[in-house]
Parts: C-alpha cells; sequence; structure tokens
C-alpha cells in the first residue's frame, strides 16, 4: 500500500498538507454539522440533556480517533478505515468497511446540504424574500418538488475540489476560522438569555432519548476520518496525521457540547420542536437586529459549504483508492496531470449527491450516515487490536494507551450506539450491504489485485 501511494503521489497527488491543514480538513469535515443541521432534531429527542448526547457521541468518536491515529501512523495512505481493514482483516472486511465509508462519506455530504437550504432560506427572508416551498424541500413532502438551496451547495463544492486539493484546502481553512468566529459569537449572544430553570427536568424522555440523540447525532464527529483520507497528501503523514486527528476531536467536541448548552440555556427545550435553523432564530430573537441574523445565516452557509467540501473530499479519495484495489471501476482512480485531483471520480460522487441532497430528506439521511460510520469506525478498532496480538513489533508513531482495552471500548460503545438506532434505519443499512455483497462477487473479487496475484508475487511483496 505505501509503496502504490509513492506511485501516486510520483503520478499526480501532491503533498501539500502539514499538520495545521490536517487539523482544518478534519475540524472543516466536522465542526458545525451537528449543531448548525441536526441540533434541531435531536434536543426534542433528548430534551435538555442533548449536551449529553454530545459528549456520549464525541466519547465514542473519541475513542475510535486514537485507534484512527495509531493506524495512521502505520498506514500513511488514503483511503483511512478501508485501508486499514484491508491491512489487518484481508480483503473482504476490507470491501465491507469500504461500502460503508461510502454511505458514510456520500450520505453525510447530502444531509449536511439539506441543513443548509433552512439557512439560505433565513437569509433571505432578511431582504423580504424566500425561496417557495417547492424548492426548499424534495417530493417526500407535500408540494416539495426539490430542495435547490441544497443542490447548489454540492455542486459549488464539486466544482471547488476539481480545481485542486490545494486550492479546495485554502478555501476551507478561511471557511473554518469563519464558523469557529459565529458559534463562539452564538455563544455570547446565547449567554446574555442564559436561564437555568431551562435545564429542569433534564431527562424529559429518559436515558434512553439521549442515547438515542447521541446515535443520530454521531455522525457530527466524522471529520477526523476525512483527515485521515489526506494520508497521501500530507508532507508527514506518519507525524502529523495522529496530531491532526487527536487535535481536531478535543476542538470539536468542545464546541458541540459548549454550544448546546448555550442553545438549552436560551430557549427551553420544547421551542426546539417547531424550529428551523435553531440557532439563527435565537440569534434574531434575542439581538433583534436583521444585521445580526444576516452575518449569521450566511457565516452558518459558509460553515456548512466547507462541512460538504472536506466530506467530498474524503469520499473521493476513498474510492480513489479502492480503485488502486480494483474493488471499483478504475475511472475513480484516475488522477488529472493537471490539478492532481481524481478528476473524473470527484465529478461521479458530486452528481450522485447533488441528486441525493435535492429528494431525500434530513432525518433519514442523518440515520443511514450515524450506522455507516459506526460500523466502519468499530471495524477500526478491531483492526488495531489484531495488529497488536499478530504484529506487535511494528514500529507506531502513536500508540493509543493501555493496550487492547480503549479499542475494545471503542468498539462496544460503536456496538452501543448502533443498537438505539430505529428499525427503518437497520432496514436501510442491510439493504445496503446486500446491494455491496452483491457487487463485490460480480465485480470487485473478478477484478481484484490481491486475487490476481501468484503465490510468488505474494512472497515477494512480503519479504519487499
Amino acid at each position: 500500500m505505501i509503496a502504490d501511494s509513492r506511485e501516486s503521489t510520483a503520478g499526480g497527488l501532491r503533498r501539500t498538507f502539514g499538520v495545521f491543514q490536517l487539523t482544518m480538513i478534519s475540524v472543516g469535515a466536522t465542526l458545525g454539522t451537528g449543531i448548525l443541521v441536526i441540533l434541531g432534531e435531536a434536543v426534542p429527542v433528548a430534551g435538555p440533556a442533548v449536551w449529553i448526547a454530545f459528549i456520549l457521541a464525541g466519547a465514542t468518536a473519541l475513542l475510535s480517533a486514537l485507534s484512527y491515529a495509531e493506524m495512521a501512523g502505520m498506514v500513511p495512505v488514503s483511503g483511512s478505515s478501508y485501508s486499514y481493514s484491508y491491512a489487518t482483516l484481508g480483503e473482504g472486511a476490507a470491501w465491507v468497511c469500504g461500502w460503508c465509508l461510502v454511505l458514510e462519506y456520500a450520505v453525510s455530504v447530502a444531509a449536511v446540504a439539506v441543513g443548509a437550504a433552512d439557512y439560505v432560506n433565513e437569509t433571505l427572508r432578511v431582504f423580504g424574500l424566500a425561496l417557495p416551498p417547492s424548492l426548499t424541500t424534495g417530493p417526500e413532502v407535500e408540494g416539495g418538488v426539490i430542495n435547490l438551496s441544497a443542490l447548489l451547495v454540492v455542486v459549488l463544492a464539486t466544482v471547488l475540489l476539481m480545481r485542486g486539493a490545494r486550492e479546495s484546502g485554502v478555501v476551507n481553512t478561511i471557511i473554518v476560522f469563519v464558523k469557529i468566529g459565529i458559534l463562539v459569537f452564538f455563544c455570547l449572544v446565547a449567554f446574555t438569555a442564559f436561564r437555568a430553570g431551562n435545564f429542569t427536568p433534564l431527562l424529559p424522555m429518559g436515558a434512553a432519548g439521549v442515547s438515542a440523540a447521541a446515535s443520530s447525532v454521531f455522525f457530527s464527529y466524522i471529520g477526523f476520518d476525512a483527515a485521515s483520507t489526506a494520508g497521501e497528501e500530507a508532507k508527514n503523514p506518519k507525524r502529523d496525521l495522529p496530531r491532526a486527528i487527536i487535535a481536531s476531536m478535543l476542538i470539536v467536541t468542545t464546541m458541540y457540547v459548549l454550544v448546546a448548552i448555550a442553545a438549552i440555556g436560551a430557549r427551553q427545550w420544547e421551542w426546539f420542536e417547531s424550529s428551523t435553523a435553531p440557532l439563527v432564530q435565537i440569534v434574531h430573537e434575542i439581538t433583534r437586529s436583521d444585521v445580526a441574523m444576516l452575518l449569521f445565516a450566511v457565516s452558518a452557509v459558509l460553515a456548512i459549504l466547507s462541512v460538504v467540501i472536506t466530506v467530498l473530499y474524503g469520499q473521493s479519495r476513498i474510492l480513489l483508492t479502492m480503485a488502486r484495489d480494483g474493488m471499483v471501476p478504475r475511472v475513480f482512480g484516475r488522477v488529472s496531470p493537471r490539478t492532481g485531483t481524481p478528476l473524473v471520480g470527484t465529478l461521479i460522487v458530486g452528481v450522485l449527491v447533488a441528486i441525493t441532497a435535492a429528494l431525500i430528506p434530513l432525518g433519514e439521511l442523518a440515520n443511514a450516515t450515524s450506522i455507516g460510520t459506526l460500523f466502519a469506525f468499530c471495524l477500526v478498532n478491531v483492526a488495531v487490536i489484531c495488529l497488536r496480538l499478530r504484529r506487535p513489533d511494528l514500529p507506531r508513531s502513536f500508540r493509543v494507551p493501555f493496550g487492547p482495552v480503549l479499542p475494545a471500548l471503542g468498539s462496544l460503545a460503536c456496538a452501543f450506539l448502533m443498537i438505539n438506532l430505529g428499525g427503518v434505519t437497520w432496514a436501510v443499512f442491510g439493504a445496503w450491504m446486500i446491494i455491496g455483497f452483491v457487487i463485490y462477487l460480480a465485480y470487485s473479487r473478478r477484478h481484484s489485485r490481491v486475487g490476481a496475484l501468484t503465490e510468488a508475487d505474494y512472497r515477494a511483496s512480503i519479504e519487499a
């Protein structure tokens, strides 16, 4: 895999990212998603304890992030958990993981883009304008035709990515600072109207409500996964990837909890049941300023755009790695010599995601993303345990503390959150896995590079 990554870098992919840029990719793909998009749906499920749901989801993600950091230092290539599973558990497990990642990334981009529609409308309302219902929701809602805002957000992100990783990385870094700024601004505004009584009762839906909300918002934590897909474009991946992954998790979890507490302190939890774009509405109701509302809404759209950019980036790099292994058609692995990016693969992914975002509602997209993410993270934790047992001698630039205990806890935590997802989500996941199984048997196994190796080739590669 490492040899392949060197060839790929020599043939097109460029090593331009340091630890700062990798951290920004990770934060860009994470920060803002759960708060700006899914908070309004999570609060009615968890009540005032929604901040506990973010801590629960964040703790689960952090356990997996430690495993990602160890694997990223050992296998510094694109492909994220797909590559880690391939290196430790074999081709079959890698295909399952990669297929889950396709679901995770593509659907999460669509979910985030759908959430942008409310903020676009809030921006237009400042000028006395608004998109008609037929252009703000898909056909699942009566009168809805297409979510135009979600479609345009994905198209814009795709165009930026096709221009090159360095250019899109600069745009993403700028937007990351914008989104941190608006979330800090929201906290300052919300704490001026803070009421401790809004947290009573803390658990109106019981512990089950908190668990269900944590399962739903878990897709907000896929950012460090996106950073690990940049292994072949990092200047020093063995050193910088673990640092970026852990730093981004600490930044994001802190911000999520802080904003969730500020939001509940400013408004009773029942208020969120009928709200759209709740953060911008809170800002407007407290400040009574159209200017503040406009700045926050525009910044929120930019924040959501940065998530779409970075997650689309991760999706295209995972498919590039899978194409290199023969798991998906080679077209996804072609790197443009002009831009240094998988141009055709990025375009195909962008078109499919744009269609999904335009037609499917937010709730189902978020849950489908969570279950795919949790399953992939579970496999990475297992991969760390397997390598600790099979190859304790391998050099590791970062080691998960307490041996296999924390990776085992990470796997169990992921399994717990998966169990709390609804029956419809499990049915969708089951259907997705059946489709993947058929594709693997019909195409991937026939075109697999590993399957084509002779015994002599295999022994030579092991010796090398």
